[in-house]
């Protein structure tokens, strides 16, 4: 009996130190989980059972557990290189086939897909074609590299504040080339529909105490007539306590809607000829259906010099791809050079009831099993699942000084065993040679 107890530590031995190679030689591995050999005596049993001074017969390899505990995060040039900081697995799929990860190197193909380093497609919540996430549908996310189109303004939000000791200009009728015809102005760029750029100007005189006029030409020009430099004008009235009176709002070139903003329609957005001196002329993109809402219903009058305080539009130009970013819970934004940015997808995380029941494939990745239980996928953080770093990878959570030790231990007991199996030989080489 000794040498099947002595084989089978010898088999256990091996068992250990293949287990503890493997964990030295992945650990650089990132996203690698070390493993452990679990070891159980045997004994021999009859129908009975065994009796209380029953002999071993030896050790036995019951498990090979991987322990999922957190690798350090170190951080890379790779904006598309992603850590989980916590729970949860990255889940990829190869033609349909699904795996699990916590190695997060992932980059773009020639199509767009966010890959893997095997060319697996990392999996997420895409969008729809205004930017929307669309939340529980389960695609490989993709990253759209053409341009952004422009978009034309149909929004134009502004809060200033006129100066309520300004006098009334003395020099009339109003100039737009002449500062003393006029007390103040500010300037917004707005944008067609192919994108160009076009600047808006607001010219404020004060006509009375509580009244002023704001003028309003684009590139200089009327918006309506662009062979005119005639202004659009508006009054505004404030109230004692320097609010903006919205009854008092006033227009024959804006329309005064009932909640107070004003409306830019029929706007023709024009361009200037190479003659000197230019002729105006509209540019040929089309006059926005929308008109341009302006909103000046948080504009005052208090006795402080004139400043815009906030001003925000929602058109833009024509945009390129300049990078990209990924936040902590997981959705990816891309940013073009108009300044612009907009989501590409969301990253999700999957978890496991029973970690240890996942069954590895190689590669630094896991697939469900029936041990493991069905997935539970969300967002990261959300839930039990941990958080994204972006342009970092977890490391081999291998801790090198222990499985060196573990290296020794194994070595120990391989040797120790074969000593048994050793001096068994002996003992019967000994009855052998009995005459």
């Amino acid at each position: 009996m000794a040498f099947n107890i002595g084989l089978s530590g010898l088999r256990a031995a091996t068992s250990d130190l293949n287990v503890t190679g493997n964990n030295i030689a992945n650990a650089g591995t990132a996203g690698f989980k070390q493993s452990r050999a679990e070891f159980s005596d045997v004994y021999a049993a009859s129908v009975n059972g065994s009796g209380k001074n029953a002999l071993g017969s030896g050790v036995l390899l019951s498990n090979v557990s991987q322990l999922f505990n957190q690798g350090n995060v170190n951080y890379t040039q790779n904006a598309l290189d992603l850590a989980i900081n916590g729970n949860g697995f990255f889940q990829t799929s190869n033609n349909g086939e699904v795996s699990y990860t916590r190695a997060g190197y992932f980059g773009t193909d020639r199509e767009g897909f966010m890959v893997n380093n095997f060319g697996y497609k990392l999996q997420g919540y895409a969008v729809d074609g205004n930017g929307n996430l669309q939340n529980g549908v389960i695609n490989d996310l993709r990253i759209e590299t053409a341009s952004q189109a422009p978009r034309s303004t149909t929004d134009l939000d502004q809060v200033f504040n006129l100066n309520s000791t300004n006098a009334v200009p003395s020099n009339t009728p109003f100039d737009p080339g002449d500062p003393t015809t006029y007390n103040s102005s500010t300037s917004t760029n707005i944008y067609d529909s192919q994108g160009n750029a076009h600047s808006l100007t607001q010219y404020f005189v004060k006509s009375d105490a509580n009244d002023w006029t704001m003028n309003v030409l684009v590139d200089g020009r009327n918006p309506n007539v662009p062979t005119s430099t005639t202004p659009f004008a508006t009054t505004l009235n404030f109230t004692a306590s320097g609010q903006l009176n919205l009854a008092g709002l006033a227009s024959t070139d804006l329309t005064v809607n009932a909640n107070g903003t004003l409306d830019l329609t029929n706007w023709v957005p024009a361009a200037p000829d190479s003659s000197i001196p230019p002729v105006w002329s509209a540019n040929g993109t089309n006059t926005p259906a929308v008109p341009i809402n302006i909103d000046l219903r948080q504009a005052t009058q208090f006795a402080s010099s004139f400043a815009v305080n906030s001003v925000s539009q929602d058109g833009y130009t024509t945009g390129q791809l300049a990078g990209l970013e990924i936040d902590d819970t997981g959705v990816i934004f891309a940013r073009y050079t108009n300044g612009q940015s907009k989501a590409q997808g969301q990253v999700i995380l999957a978890s496991f009831a029973n970690v240890q029941g996942l069954t590895p494939v190689g590669k630094t990745a896991w697939v469900q099993s029936f041990a493991s239980g069905e997935p539970v996928v969300g967002t990261p953080r959300s839930g039990t699942l941990g958080a994204l770093q972006s342009g970092a990878l977890e490391d081999s959570n291998v801790e090198l000084s222990d499985q060196l030790v573990n290296l020794i231990v194994a070595q120990r007991n391989y040797q120790a065993n074969a000593k048994t199996i050793e001096t068994e030989s002996s003992i019967t080489q000994t009855i052998i040679n009995l005459r």
